[in-house]
């Protein structure tokens, strides 16, 4: 991760966490007391000093230990895409790029499958997958957690589980398996916010209306997306006919461009694409414009509220283009509804925001309660 994705903290109490994934989230929020161990296949540089360290056979040992050490206050790990042995595994590590340099990192798979053995800290699993089901990898993830924190969760909390730790919706049978009912209780929702890269940048200041320069911007895949935002495409650009002036980039944008671009709009177009969540809707309220996504289809941590911080449409035909009718007809609204997003975006999506409701959240599970940092200062 590069440095200028760091999030500081505030200099106030922290706790001190044990992650292992492939992103250094929680480190990104806490690098002062956080210790992180990259699963990333291709990552190479490490930097124990300001904790960040390779998974490799060497440190496997250490992290073994640290995992069994009572002063740590958490440890938190990432969701697994698919099982380490699994074929689908298998053909990534070897078919990589690294791997024809020499490098092959197969203590990095099996860094997560210590959490089998002595943890002596609750245990945070954030799944920031793009599936509304958690893969069967993680089974044992699941029974160790004390909270499991999903994305993409859906409303029937049950339906995580649909062809993976059950071959189809579970019944009522599954349901009333206690085992299968403890592991319901620890699913929490979890927001994607505002991607770390973003606090590496200038993020432009809120833009009057008469300032606007477009009615609705949007960026993002189509072709190979989801059908929401294929069908949602034609009826938008549509609305072109009618002298609304709707901003689509020909080509992708570097990321301050794309920012700017964002603050120039009244509306920003936010259909979901392979999950309910983009980082697009949270960039939107966090540079001053209004996210306008398809209805939620997932339950959320602290929800963008429709007509407060954002607007949702229906997907049917002709629910995009009326939306961003009624929308455009009443700009003061629009102003109004931008400041209230830009406001609990920054209180409640950012990077450091959410890390510090995982702690709260699993130590107050835990038993454990923690008075974490005050809030950074907006960027």
């Amino acid at each position: 991760m590069p440095e200028s994705s760091r999030v500081p903290d505030s200099g106030a109490a922290a706790p001190r966490i044990l992650e292992i994934g492939q992103t250094g989230f929680m480190h990104a929020a806490f690098p002062q007391t956080t210790q992180f161990y990259s699963t990333w296949p291709d990552e190479t540089a490490s930097d124990p000093e300001r904790g960040r360290h390779l998974v490799t056979v060497a440190t496997l040992r250490e992290l073994a230990a640290r995992l069994a050490d009572p002063s740590f206050d958490l440890v938190v790990v990432h969701a697994l895409p698919f099982a380490p042995w699994s074929f689908r595994a298998l053909g990534r590590l070897v078919f990589r790029r690294s791997v024809m340099h020499g490098s092959l990192p197969l203590a990095r798979a099996l860094a997560p499958q210590l959490l089998r053995g002595r943890v002596a800290a609750p245990i945070a699993v954030l799944d920031f997958d793009d599936p509304a089901v958690i893969d069967r990898a993680n089974a044992f993830l699941l029974d160790r957690a004390t909270v499991w924190f999903k994305r993409e969760l859906p409303p029937d909390n049950w339906q995580a589980f649909t062809g993976t730790l059950h071959w189809r919706v579970p019944t009522a049978r599954f349901r009333r398996v206690a085992r299968n009912r403890r592991r319901l209780e620890k699913l929490a929702p979890l927001s994607l916010g505002v991607p770390l890269q973003v606090f590496g940048c200038t993020v432009p200041s809120p833009i009057p209306d008469h300032e606007k320069t477009a009615d609705v911007f949007f960026a993002g895949r189509v072709k190979d997306s989801s059908t929401v935002r294929e069908r949602g495409l034609d009826e938008l650009l549509s609305l072109r006919h009618e002298g609304i002036v709707i901003d689509i980039p020909d080509a992708p944008l570097p990321l301050d461009a794309y920012l700017d671009r964002l603050a120039r709009a009244r509306l920003v177009w936010t259909p979901e694409g392979y999950g309910w969540q983009c980082f697009r809707l949270y960039e939107a309220a966090l540079c001053g414009s209004v996210p306008l996504a398809n209805r939620p289809s997932i339950m959320q941590h602290a929800p963008l509220v429709d007509g407060e911080h954002a607007l949702y449409y229906d997907v049917e035909p002709g629910g995009l283009a009326r939306a961003v009718r009624a929308a455009l007809a009443d700009r003061p609204r629009l102003a109004t509804i931008a400041a209230a997003g830009r406001a609990h975006v920054l209180a409640h999506h950012t990077p450091a925001a959410i890390a510090r409701h995982v702690v709260e959240t699993t130590l107050r599970r835990a038993g454990r309660p923690f008075v974490s940092a005050a809030t950074p200062a907006p960027p």
